[in-house]
């Protein structure tokens, strides 16, 4: 007997329970039940995203100011590059030769020379009106001494001396940012009261050395006291400083924190393209106010300082070159926020969008079909481009992005280079791509 020909036993399942089969009015509600779980799943994915997007807005401009701090303050060749530049700045210069002169100038006691010479000249018989004229040499005896001191200031804090003493010094003290913000009192560097104050002590011992060796011996009677000049003062210099402790902690994980509420704001909304548009567009917005904010801080900044105490001018040399990195960061990241929306825009269905890609892929296919016509064809290396153009562009894509990851502090010029680089590398392969014939062409991008 065939077993294949044995007949089954029915199913008594089967016959117990029969398939049901839906009516028109079953699969109707079926289908608008179905319709609203997906408008409602795709609302609560969109909400969520939104939230995630806000607060990823709301930290990145904290992310950045963080992790400048975090890393002027840990990192002793930035503090050096950061500070480096006040030595050679005519402003700073100019303030630092006149304190100085002034104190080697009241250190040295004209009067007394002048009474002194006065007295000689009487005990030796001398006409009453030479004595006279002794102790009218003060004045000028005064300004000339002003005029050597001040010659003599000047060429050593004009001169590479200054310049290396100023780095060496900061270079061995770069924890001076972090007495400040802590209110230690060590470093060139430090807060004490309600003042943020510039240690000079190093300078001194060069300027005082120097003039006792050009024969000035006044000179050594030069105080160790008064060795500091004021940048500024401020009673919320307290909660400054707490604001500063809070993000040298929280340096190294706001950016992190930062970038995960981002990503995840794209990858749970339904339209990434969309929301990666929007949320390139939102970070450049918060960096244009960053920098704006930086700008009002300036501002308050120059006026709280009395003239008195420091020249407008060498206030705001101060002040720039303290944020110039923090201002350099912003604007970086403002330029890739800006390139990064105009290329998911460039991605998308718009008549601008698809009228670039079709030019693009006019003009590679071109270049491409003329090396073909010269005798460079690529072959099966071509095919294999043009079926995988998606996959190469994403990984040129990827490397360019890694590489400003990995960048050490990059600028816009470094992320100039690294878009002008991945762009010649797509443009290469495009070509490369068509080469192999009209055989290897990718299809033109939809209008």
């Amino acid at each position: 007997m065939n077993p294949a020909a044995t007949p089954e036993p029915p199913d008594p399942g089967a016959a117990a329970h029969p398939t049901h089969v839906m009516t028109a009015e079953e699969r109707a509600e079926y289908e608008r039940l179905r319709r609203h779980a997906a408008v409602r799943h795709r609302r609560l994915r969109r909400a969520g995203s939104s939230v995630l997007l806000l607060m990823a807005l709301l930290l990145a401009p904290l992310a950045v100011v963080a992790a400048w701090v975090q890393d002027t303050v840990s990192d002793t060749d930035r503090y050096v590059e950061t500070v480096a530049p006040l030595a050679s700045e005519p402003a700073v210069q100019d303030v630092v030769i006149n304190r100085l002169t002034d104190r080697v100038v009241d250190n040295v006691d004209v009067a007394a020379v002048t009474d002194s010479l006065a007295k000689t000249l009487q005990d030796a018989g001398a006409p009453p009106r030479v004595v006279e004229g002794a102790k009218a040499l003060e004045g000028p005896l005064r300004n000339a001494v002003r005029t050597v001191v001040d010659r003599t200031v000047t060429r050593v804090i004009t001169s590479d001396v200054f310049q290396q003493v100023w780095e060496g010094a900061n270079r061995r003290s770069h924890a001076a940012v972090v007495n400040m913000l802590t209110g230690d009192r060590q470093g060139a560097l430090r807060a004490e009261g309600g003042a943020v104050q510039l240690n000079l002590g190093e300078v001194v011992d060069q300027v005082r050395q120097r003039l006792v060796d050009e024969g000035f011996d006044k000179a050594a009677a030069i105080p160790d006291t008064d060795r500091t000049i004021t940048l500024f003062e401020s009673e919320e210099l307290g909660k400054a400083q707490d604001a500063m402790r809070l993000l040298d902690i929280l340096g190294t994980w706001l950016p992190v924190l930062t970038i995960v509420l981002a990503a995840l704001a794209v990858w749970t909304n339904p339209a990434h393209r969309v929301m990666l548009v929007v949320t390139a567009v939102g970070v450049g917005l918060m960096m244009i106010l960053l920098l704006v904010a930086l700008a009002v801080v300036r501002r308050v900044y120059l006026d709280s300082v009395p003239p008195a105490t420091l020249p407008t001018d060498a206030a705001a040399a101060i002040y720039d070159t303290f944020v110039r990195f923090l201002r350099d960061s912003t604007r970086t990241l403002l330029v890739v926020s800006v390139i990064t929306a105009l290329v998911a825009y460039l991605y998308g269905p718009g008549r601008p969008a698809r009228a670039v890609r079709a030019a693009t892929h006019r003009g590679t296919t071109a270049a491409g079909l003329a090396l073909h016509r010269a005798g460079m064809r690529t072959g099966s290396t071509g095919r294999w481009l043009a079926d995988h153009q998606a996959w190469t562009t994403g990984a040129v894509i990827a490397a360019g992005v890694l590489a400003l990851v990995l960048w050490n502090h990059p600028t816009v010029a470094a992320v100039a280079l690294v878009i002008g680089v991945s762009l010649a590398v797509l443009v290469v392969l495009a070509v490369l791509a068509a080469a192999d014939g009209p055989a290897g062409r990718a299809p033109a991008p939809s209008r």
